[in-house]
């Protein structure tokens, strides 16, 4: 319990309707949740207003509304407090009732368009290594020391979230390292959280299914370095192009990171291989078991945030050199006879397929055909659809359009916005086929040996989404199982 007062600081006050000075017993922005001595935010969504759930949430017991607009028929058991902005008054609320643990822990958020998973995953590991109690926040999953959690979203809303930190910090973490999405910024989700630091990866066309424009996906992915505090620090990419608009207006002590330019920390690729990476890291050679020039860029934004954050060089570098990646990024299975290589990985943006599709051509060494295997999501940005299908031509031998998380629309249709991307040049070395495991077993049957086959799409996943309905579907599971036929 606590004084509803007490978790209005800092909240932003139109008016009070009854008194502030009452005991609540938890926070709920979803209306489902309320029990007896609840305080129900009312929060506009883009789905639903929980404006509309308010009569609900006092039919279930809670004590205390706070809302953007004061309903018509007041009832005079209930205390209502009337806010600017709901959204941001739960995320400050959230805050304040799981008592400001993001100031007494070190608190680092990762955000960008890829690699903000593998990032987040390779700090947690660094800093355990180091001998650190951590937490994870991220897509995959979230985690406390060894303790896996259930993730459901990149970010989780805002009381969900607080609450997560407040149990990562009970529990004795010292270090959060968590993904940031652009969802989570712009929806208040992050809000009034103290960063000791944040990380900017990169940023390409994406979501714009939510954000509408890409100017708008740039200002609100900047908007996370705005708020930073000067005693926070800032590490960007300044091989992206926006890598230093990204840090233009933050107090946070700027760094930047980089493989083609100057920069505070400094990387040049020696060697890319199957075997792994062969860096120079300020000066220093260092063999990494990640692969690829977008690991390379990971690899470095990490070392610079551990310096950043006051760890010796010569350490972290010793440490990171060992550490493997997120799960369903660039992971790979050979087949035992023929060496036909899969890779499973969760690009699923135009950038992103490209990384991975450059990176598998020049780990090639010799005429090894490329065969991909894409989708794209249901209910999400259809831009990037056809950029999607024309990537994987490019970097392709063969291609095979397929089904990813179709949720509520027609995956034949899906793949025909992606058809339209396929050059009349490629058309005869592209493919559709519907049922995602029956594309992956074609693929196999159409490796030679040391072929290379990508999975792209759904990486780390365990379920494909089918009308509502998650149903298992594990990329690595369905690739395994057809080279075992295979070699039968």
């Amino acid at each position: 319990m606590a004084s509803l007062q007490q978790i209005l600081y800092k909240v932003n006050i139109h008016s009070v309707v009854g008194s502030t000075a009452i005991e609540i017993n938890d926070l709920q922005i979803d209306s489902r949740k309320v029990t007896p001595g609840s305080c129900f935010i009312a929060v506009r969504g883009t789905v639903s207003d929980g404006h509309e759930y308010i009569q609900s949430a006092i039919i279930k017991g809670a004590i205390a509304i706070v809302c953007e607009t004061i309903p018509e028929i007041i009832n005079e058991d209930i205390h209502y407090t009337v806010v600017d902005n709901s959204a941001k008054a739960a995320a400050i609320m959230a805050h304040n009732f799981y008592g400001r643990v993001s100031e007494k822990i070190t608190l680092v958020g990762v955000t960008g368009t890829n690699g903000k998973t593998t990032i987040a995953t390779l700090l947690f590991k660094l800093f355990s290594s180091l001998g650190y109690k951590c937490g994870l926040i991220s897509t995959v999953q979230n985690q406390i020391e060894n303790e896996v959690l259930p993730s459901t979203h990149t970010t989780p809303d805002a009381i969900s979230l607080n609450q997560l930190l407040a149990k990562m910090y009970n529990d004795g973490c010292s270090h959060v390292f968590m993904e940031v999405s652009s969802h989570a910024i712009h929806q208040h989700r992050v809000d009034d959280l103290q960063y000791a630091g944040g990380i900017f990866s990169n940023i390409t066309h994406d979501h714009l299914d939510y954000h509408k424009t890409f100017e708008e996906y740039i200002r609100v992915k900047k908007s996370f370095f705005d708020s930073l505090p000067s005693t926070a620090f800032a590490l960007s990419n300044a091989d992206d192009k926006r890598g230093s608009v990204m840090l233009q207006n933050t107090k946070a002590k700027k760094y930047l990171y980089s493989l083609k330019t100057l920069a505070d920390f400094k990387g040049r690729i020696i060697e890319d291989s199957l075997l792994g990476l062969e860096l120079m890291i300020d000066d220093v050679e260092v063999h990494f078991r990640l692969i690829g020039t977008f690991n390379a860029y990971n690899l470095l934004a990490v070392y610079g945030a551990a310096t950043c954050l006051g760890e010796n060089k010569e350490k972290v570098l010793q440490l990171l050199s060992n550490t493997t990646g997120a799960e369903g990024r660039f992971e790979y299975l050979v087949s035992l006879k023929e060496k036909v290589v899969g890779i499973v990985d969760y690009a699923h943006t135009p950038d992103a397929l490209l990384n991975v599709l450059a990176t598998i051509r020049n780990l090639r060494h010799g005429q090894e055909k490329i065969i991909t295997v894409v989708g794209c999501g249901g209910n999400r940005d259809k831009t990037k659809r056809p950029e999607m299908a024309a990537v994987a031509c490019e970097y392709s031998d063969k291609i095979i359009l397929t089904s990813d998380n179709p949720r509520f629309e027609d995956p034949n249709e899906i793949i025909k916005e992606m058809e339209a991307g396929v050059p009349v040049t490629a058309r005869r070395k592209c493919i559709s086929i519907t049922d995602r495991k029956e594309a992956i077993k074609t693929a196999v049957t159409l490796a030679d040996k040391e072929d290379i086959i990508l999975i792209a799409g759904k990486g780390h996943e365990k379920y494909q989404e089918i009308n509502g309905v998650k149903k298992h579907f594990d990329d690595k599971e369905v690739l395994a199982e057809m080279f075992q036929l295979m070699e039968k």
